[in-house]
């Protein structure tokens, strides 16, 4: 169902927002072995609050070539690279791509006479949402839903892309009705016609909330929703109201507790 609903949300032209949403983890490779045969872990992962894609090879060559090729390779390329281990029984190879807010490792290990490499693609920059602004609707009739957020501060936004069963026109009145019992204004809307169809754009305000929402047709009875919730009740999302510029100042007093905590502790 996740490939079928990711084809149609390309149909629709949201694959660019979406790309530009996960800060370009969604379109980065795992580190590759030549030679040797990478089978995932899972798909996208959660670990820690932090996006992680996993998989794992293994290889006739001896654990010093792996680490050589991998610290050279992204020597080679220019990004800080670092290794660790004993380099016999276990070594870690990892670089930071600075530019692209991504670290790119393996993990090596020598098991039955082989050398065994787990390699991951970790998200610097994107962590899953603790927990979903109010606005990013639930739909009745929801085939697949994904959430994302760029920062963990107040002020910053989150996303929620999802594929619905029922007509453009349903799912928008859905929308709208879902935005009302939160206490959301309507303050604009618009529509246009494109190459894939009509599309309609949203946007609901609420005391320190913004929420920006997309709706396109994918067929008769499925529509894609892209919603974007921010911490302002600002076009531009600039955090101006009061609301948001007490939550950000207690924020900022939480974290200065925290680090005076953690100099004062012995």
């Amino acid at each position: 169902m996740r490939s079928t609903a990711s084809r149609a949300l390309a149909r629709v032209g949201l694959s660019s927002v979406l790309l530009v949403a996960m800060a370009a983890g969604a379109e980065q490779e795992l580190p590759v072995y030549p030679g040797a045969v990478h089978t995932r872990i899972g798909n996208d992962l959660v670990i820690a609050g932090e996006y992680y894609r996993l998989a794992y090879f293994t290889t006739d060559d001896s654990m010093e070539k792996v680490v050589e090729y991998f610290a050279r390779h992204w020597r080679q390329l220019g990004y800080p690279t670092v290794v660790e281990g004993d380099l016999r029984e276990e070594a870690v190879v990892s670089a930071l791509y600075t530019r692209e807010g991504l670290q790119r490792g393996v993990v090596v290990r020598r098991h039955l006479g082989k050398t065994v490499g787990f390699t991951a693609l970790r998200d610097l920059w994107v962590r899953a949402p603790r927990k979903p602004g109010s606005g990013l609707v639930k739909l009745e009739g929801t085939l697949f839903s994904q959430d994302l957020t760029t920062r963990d501060d107040p002020g910053g936004s989150q996303h929620r892309s999802s594929l619905v069963q029922g007509s453009l026109d349903s799912v928008r009145q859905q929308v709208s009705e879902s935005m009302t019992r939160q206490g959301y204004s309507l303050v604009r809307e618009a529509g246009m016609k494109t190459e894939d169809g009509p599309r309609f754009t949203l946007e609901h305000s609420r005391q320190g909330a913004q929420v920006v929402t997309t709706l396109s047709r994918v067929d008769e009875q499925t529509t894609a929703v892209l919603q974007m919730w921010v911490g302002s009740d600002r076009p531009d999302a600039l955090p101006n109201n009061e609301a948001v510029r007490q939550s950000r100042a207690a924020w900022e007093r939480e974290q200065q507790e925290k680090k005076a905590r953690a100099e004062g502790s012995p």
